[in-house]
């Protein structure tokens, strides 16, 4: 007799809360429209350096130096 689901090992997400008892927080979710504000691309800094953020043609983003 083979185990069924209930009796699998559990997966990667419950050992968070198996050994701490809470998950950790997920970062924040910004949409890419609120990023852009419309444009096309748009300048980031980050610690003294400035980053561009793209979007290109087929709907992917691209983060350059």
């Amino acid at each position: 007799m083979t185990p069924g689901p209930a009796s699998a090992a559990p997966g990667p997400s419950a050992a968070p809360e198996a050994a701490g008892g809470t998950a950790p927080q997920r970062p924040p979710l910004l949409a890419s429209e609120a990023i852009l504000q419309g444009h096309k691309a748009v300048e980031i800094s980050h610690n003294g350096v400035v980053y561009r953020l793209q979007a290109t043609r087929l709907g992917k983003l691209i983060l350059t130096k």
